[in-house]
């Protein structure tokens, strides 16, 4: 049976209602127009995987106390500001199926509000002496830049490796997702080797999460994003690493001349994917997703039966068994 996320949130679902209101709390200002733009944000928060994470990782490893809703809070602060701030770079005027907030508010203002959503998250930590969680997230802030940065750089050659995109992926998706079981781990008293158990294990379902995001990209399902959109804007995934990988030279030649110069040709998007569906690619990255899979449920076997623990391992699942 698939995992549904209302089951999933059961032993939590107080926590949650809980963490909601004081999310609220947290982002409140003095100006309006700031807590009418942070309202709309919080209004249209998606399924809140990460903040289920912390708590899950929480009772996993000791018990839910007040820190935890600060760290769950913390992470939420740091990445909706590099979600605003992203929209405007990437002039983009959607995230989940709404206006994004630089659309309807221009991005003066979107910057300026990813800048407040910061520096709460700051405050935050600091005023209530959350060191060790800022640290943390402050971290895989800046992993998650670096892994942009990287991506951006190697999509101008097209010559990622797959060690380099699991570097990438590791940077970009993955360290959130560790630094959510992490901080769950840290806010309820874990000693040091378990902290860093859980961190591999988010690591893990982080690696799994975005393989399966890959997938996505070659129509892996009929509700995911829609297809090519990773190929258009010349990401390499894994899929289409391992195809050129194992292509010959004139076939490795012409597909990465239709991504280099003919990216926006529905025409040619489709003969990427077509090659990538021939040379087994979307195989291996089922094979290598369900691999980082495993490994995260063995690190999590090792964790004291509890519903909590249930719920988390059923959560793994609902990442690489979603629908979009």
């Amino acid at each position: 049976m698939k995992p549904d996320l209302k089951q999933i949130q059961a032993p939590i679902a107080e926590e949650m209602t809980d963490f909601e209101k004081k999310f609220r709390s947290f982002m409140k200002s003095k100006v309006k127009l700031l807590d009418h733009i942070t309202s709309y944000i919080v209004k249209r928060k998606g399924k809140q995987m990460r903040p289920m994470f912390v708590f899950l990782t929480a009772g996993v490893t000791g018990g839910i106390n007040e820190s935890t809703y600060r760290g769950a809070a913390l992470i939420e602060l740091l990445h909706t500001a590099t979600l605003v701030h992203d929209d405007v770079v990437d002039d983009a005027n959607y995230r989940r199926g709404f206006f994004s907030v630089n659309a309807l508010w221009k991005n003066k203002i979107a910057v300026l509000v990813g800048d407040y959503l910061l520096s709460r998250g700051l405050l935050l930590s600091v005023d209530n002496g959350d060191f060790d969680l800022l640290k943390e997230v402050s971290n895989a802030v800046r992993e998650m830049s670096e892994g942009e940065l990287l991506q951006i750089a190697k999509a101008r050659n097209l010559d990622i490796t797959e060690e380099v995109y699991y570097t990438i992926i590791r940077q970009k998706t993955a360290s959130l997702i560790a630094s959510c079981c992490a901080v769950g781990a840290v806010t309820s008293g874990a000693d040091k080797a378990t902290v860093e158990r859980m961190r591999e294990f988010g690591e893990k379902v982080g690696m799994a999460f975005q393989i399966k995001d890959d997938l996505f990209d070659y129509g892996e399902d009929e509700v995911g994003k829609p297809v090519g959109i990773d190929i258009k804007e010349k990401k390499m995934t894994l899929p289409l690493i391992y195809a050129l990988n194992h292509a010959s030279w004139t076939d490795k030649k012409r597909i990465i001349y239709l991504i280099r110069n003919k990216n926006e040709d529905k025409k040619a998007v489709n003969q990427v994917i077509k090659f990538v569906k021939a040379s087994g690619g979307l195989e291996y990255a089922q094979e290598v997703m369900t691999r980082f899979f495993d490994e995260a449920l063995a690190i999590l076997e090792a964790q004291p039966s509890s519903a909590y623990k249930d719920s988390l391992a059923n959560l793994v699942k609902y990442t690489i068994e979603r629908k979009k």
